[in-house]
């Protein structure tokens, strides 16, 4: 009996010890979970930590194998927008509405030498202004310097076709790897109150330090945030969190040439003048089913006409007055998770429903939770943000993080319930594997939940363009494009809703974090279509 006594406190004082060595090793995020683990709080088993690890590697994998991997030594070796050429593949007279119309980009460098190797970052959309109308292209990379952008002709008028060279693919190499090496591009700073004074203290997703380390860990999900811990404060007194940006760089002073502003979002001169769409007489307009969740369109999804979202796939109502939203939301519970660009529509809706009321829920800041009732017609919308990581130099509150899969599991669900979320611009600055792993966490807690309530509708709002000019090394349109295809890549198996907010931006021509109020109207109309 007393030497298993002894072999007890030895392994406990082992046990001790290592808890506090292991925080300060320098693991890849995936290893810093290993050293806490406890049982899981929900009754079915969660996909276990190795099995997580092994999809995330299979799409960076996947990834790593789309971008290309070049390196340069003088920009005049580059892709130059202004040596490039596009020009109209077996041209006609006359364009009918429905037609294909197929572009072949022709890259060369500075210098007017033809590129022998594709991967440039392009952009590619046809518009009508005086119509206020648009569409993306799509781009096919023939990987030797040339490419094929095709656009269906969906409405009437004269068009106007535009290529812009987002980045060279040497850019996009760059932007790749530059990405993927540190979790150092943000400072957090945590704020712990200690009686009635403040303590501040460096806080992240990883920190390279040898100092005792608060860690806020996910045991089930493997998810992680941590703060130096403060001499004589709990860790549990932490309440406040913000950033700023780490004068921190993995670009050379070469490869920031390529991300000075005359550098991205340059247009490529066609050889060709607008053309002219017209209807021809041998035209039908097939008709189209209504749009239900689980529908997963090819690009381009759909077009803008008159500043209206129009989809391909199936036929869209329009929800333009209050009396039409009313009846659509009542007796509907609404879940609105993410980012700002989703708090756009709490906003909207709390703007254009009269009786729908705010609930104080007494926090703080723009990132506070918000909860919006209309009591007569049994409407209840909530937005809340997504936990860990968030950026921004406005204070919020540290208390009120919770990630998105853990959300989703608070939810009963039932036919009356809809859940919106959103992730992607947060996620921009930090290596793609954090934005992976919380991709996967969401699809699993959707999956729970259409277990236990097959009837919950599910929308996913993908990712958005944003603006050119803001510091390509950490917010460049490419991350988030990068992010629009592993959304689509993960949730494809599943029933949900999906606006493609990428496709849509686009197609609109809006470089804004926070697109305009008509391009959220037709995001929320897209909305009720999928839940009425």
């Amino acid at each position: 009996m007393m030497m298993y006594i002894l072999a007890a406190m030895l392994i406990l004082i082992a046990s001790k010890n290592f808890s506090k060595f292991w925080p300060a090793l320098d693991f890849p995020i995936s290893k810093y979970y290993w050293g806490a683990s406890r049982k899981p709080l929900c009754t079915q088993p969660p996909i276990t930590e190795t099995n997580t690890d092994m999809e995330i590697n299979k799409i960076k994998k996947q990834l790593d194998q789309l971008i290309p991997h070049r390196l340069f030594s003088h920009i005049n070796t580059t892709t130059s927008a202004a040596h490039s050429m596009a020009k109209i593949i077996n041209p006609k007279t006359t364009y009918c509405r429905g037609d294909q119309l197929d572009v072949l980009l022709e890259v060369r460098d500075y210098s007017g030498q033809r590129k022998e190797y594709g991967g440039d970052f392009l952009r590619a959309r046809i518009s009508s202004p005086e119509l206020k109308a648009g569409a993306s292209g799509r781009v096919a990379d023939f990987n030797n310097g040339t490419y094929l952008v095709s656009f269906t002709l969906f409405w009437v008028g004269r068009v106007s076709v535009s290529l812009l060279l987002m980045h060279p693919s040497e850019g996009v190499s760059a932007l790749w790897r530059a990405r993927n090496r540190g979790y150092d591009k943000v400072i957090f700073t945590g704020q712990f109150a200690n009686g009635t004074s403040l303590v501040f203290s460096e806080c992240g997703l990883v920190l390279n330090t040898s100092a005792e380390l608060c860690q806020y860990l996910d045991h089930r999900d493997q998810e992680a945030f941590y703060c130096v811990k403060p001499q004589r404060v709990s860790c549990d007194a932490l309440v406040q969190l913000k950033s700023k940006n780490k004068q921190v760089s993995y670009l050379s002073s070469l490869e920031k040439s390529l991300f000075i502003r005359s550098n991205v979002g340059v247009k490529i001169l066609n050889s060709f003048d607008p053309i002219t769409v017209s209807v021809c007489n041998n035209q039908t307009m097939s008709l189209k089913r209504k749009c239900k969740p689980g529908d997963w369109s090819p690009v381009s999804t759909g077009y803008v006409w008159n500043n209206t979202w129009n989809l391909v796939s199936c036929n869209l109502s329009y929800f333009h007055s209050e009396t039409q939203m009313k009846v659509c939301l009542k007796g509907k519970l609404v879940y609105i998770l993410g980012d700002s660009t989703t708090r756009q529509w709490m906003e909207y809706f709390i703007k254009h429903i009269k009786t729908l009321k705010s609930v104080d829920l007494h926090g703080f800041g723009k990132l506070r939770h918000q909860l919006a009732v209309d009591l007569e017609r049994k409407i209840y919308i909530q937005w809340q943000r997504h936990g860990y990581p968030l950026v921004g130099s406005s204070s919020y509150s540290a208390k009120e993080n919770e990630y998105l899969a853990h959300a989703i599991d608070r939810i009963a669900g039932d036919r009356n319930t809809v859940i919106v979320f959103s992730v992607g611009q947060h996620f921009r600055l930090f290596p793609i594997d954090i934005f992976i792993r919380r991709a996967i966490n969401v699809h699993n807690a959707i999956k729970r939940l259409f277990q236990r309530s097959p009837e919950t509708k599910v929308i996913l709002k993908g990712e958005t363009t944003r603006e050119i000019d803001n510091d390509s090394e950490r917010l460049s349109d490419f991350h988030g494009y990068i992010q629009s295809l592993v959304l689509k890549d993960i949730f494809q198996d599943l029933a949900v809703g999906v606006i493609d907010g990428w496709d849509m931006t686009i197609a609109y021509g809006i470089n804004e974090v926070h697109p305009p109020e008509y391009v959220v109207e037709n995001q929320i109309n897209m909305f009720l279509n999928y839940i009425c």
